[in-house]
């Protein structure tokens, strides 16, 4: 028979080698009104590496998780005062992120039905030997880590469009990036990382996580400037069922995917101001809240972010919180435009031929010296990703456009000691090429900014600057 409810204070408190432990180790909360079965499970599982806390009833474990996270509850079904199922309800509604095993000593078929319909990841019968508590907990972080894995490998198959992971080059540029990305890297401070549009910040993110001790980890990317202002937030942090319209089912977010590894914010800038204060106490308490929900979540994320932007600028502008900013930029790494690179673009160019002719099915083309003077002379506004849809552009034709270089084909074959682009400024020569992109996109502008590499919002902002 259930024994009367233990006083709050009763809250067994980890012990001091538990709080030692790293922050990495699953945490269990024990809650069941019978002591021996709680220091039972207690001894068990700490020997096993878990941090463990027990209580005696729902009530007291609700008091411990306003305070603390969990990855993992076992749950008794007979409890003095409140069940063990209606607890595993509200903690459902509420928004638990972990998984929660029920033990019971009196179960039928319709238990077991109504166990699973609340969300119960496995339900145990007493009496139990610790090899199965131990087996269903390892299936609830195996399907987790699972999870995670399977999310984060569709984004990035789904990303994947024949680009080189290498940062290529050898200039000096961008030698010195290769030596800070290495000296970083292991390190567990938050990079912000600049660069205009196209320059490959996602692959300096990538490389920094390749490079840490969270390398075996997700890398999880999200572009802020693609996802509307209103979905945001649900998209980091994930959302319960009904939290707004059109959330017909609960959902978790990147932070959430990204556990233990890597979050890369691209166009960090894009975050309305609302949010920025959100994501500046998530990288401060490291919890985050879903949408809609009243449980806080524990995350062990390294975020690292990206700008196209002047982020002191836009601070003094009051656009950017300075706070958010400070805390961003514990070091930033600045990538070279390619216009920059010299030769870099060279290699580049054949590095992209190489792998886009095989997805493609065609032949590599020839670059030859007098091109190879064109590509070098080009200032390059979208760069990489400029050079990379140029190379697929030639390779679709047959041969290079060099006249969307803005360059004439003959001067650049017969090296003519005139300016290559025609004596115009890099302003003249980026508009002229962004127009004649435009042009033969039929006006589409969202074509015409996926042919740049550079996101909608990019074009209708050179779009006021130009008056059109």
């Amino acid at each position: 028979m259930p024994t009367d409810s233990p006083p709050p204070d009763d809250i067994a408190i980890p012990s001091a080698a538990a709080a030692e432990e790293p922050a990495s180790a699953p945490s269990v909360l024990i809650v069941d009104d019978e002591e021996g079965i709680r220091n039972f499970l207690s001894r068990s599982l700490e020997r096993r590496g878990w941090r463990v806390t027990t209580t005696g009833s729902a009530e007291d474990a609700a008091l411990h998780l306003e305070r603390h996270c969990v990855d993992l509850i076992i749950l008794d079904i007979a409890l003095p005062g409140q069940s063990g199922l209606d607890w595993l309800k509200e903690l459902q509604a509420a928004g638990f992120g972990g998984d929660v095993i029920l033990i019971t000593a009196f179960a039928d078929i319709d238990t077991a039905i109504e166990a699973l319909r609340a969300g119960a990841a496995d339900l145990i019968l007493k009496p139990f030997r610790v090899e199965q508590i131990v087996s269903a907990i390892a299936r609830c972080m195996e399907r987790t880590r699972l999870q995670r894995e399977n999310f984060v490998l569709r984004r990035q198959l789904a990303k994947r469009r024949g680009t080189t992971d290498e940062i290529v080059g050898r200039s000096a540029a961008i030698l010195r990036l290769r030596a800070l990305i290495e000296r970083v890297a292991p390190s567990p401070s938050t990079v912000l990382i600049e660069g205009e549009s196209g320059v490959g910040k996602e692959l300096v993110a990538r490389a920094l996580h390749t490079r840490s001790h969270r390398a075996e980890r997700p890398f999880v990317a999200l572009n802020c400037a693609a996802v509307s202002a209103d979905l945001v937030e649900a998209e980091l942090f994930g959302h319960l069922r009904g939290a707004f319209t059109g959330a017909k089912e609960a959902r978790k977010g990147l932070f959430y995917y990204a556990h233990g590894g890597t979050l890369f914010l691209d166009e960090i800038g894009e975050l309305p101001l609302a949010l920025q204060s959100k994501l500046l106490r998530v990288l401060e308490e490291r919890r985050i809240r879903p949408v809609g929900g009243e449980q806080e979540l524990p995350v062990d994320v390294r975020v690292v972010a990206a700008t196209n932007r002047d982020l002191k600028a836009e601070v003094a502008a009051g656009r950017f919180r300075a706070d958010l900013f400070y805390r961003l930029a514990v070091m930033t790494l600045r990538v070279p435009p390619l216009r920059e690179r010299g030769d870099d673009v060279v290699e580049l160019a054949r590095r992209f031929m190489g792998v886009l002719s095989l997805r493609l099915g065609v032949p590599p083309l020839d670059i030859d010296p007098p091109l190879e003077a064109a590509l070098i002379a080009h200032g390059w506004p979208g760069n990489v990703r400029e050079l990379r849809n140029l190379v697929e552009r030639a390779l679709l034709f047959g041969e290079f456009p060099l006249e969307d270089l803005g360059l004439s084909v003959h001067v650049a074959q017969e090296g003519a000691g005139a300016d290559a682009a025609g004596g115009q400024t890099l302003a003249e020569v980026e508009k002229r090429h962004i127009l004649a992109v435009l042009a033969d996109c039929g006006g589409n502008r969202a074509r015409a900014a996926a042919l740049l590499g550079v996101s909608r919002k990019t074009l209708d902002r050179k779009w006021a600057e130009w008056g059109i």
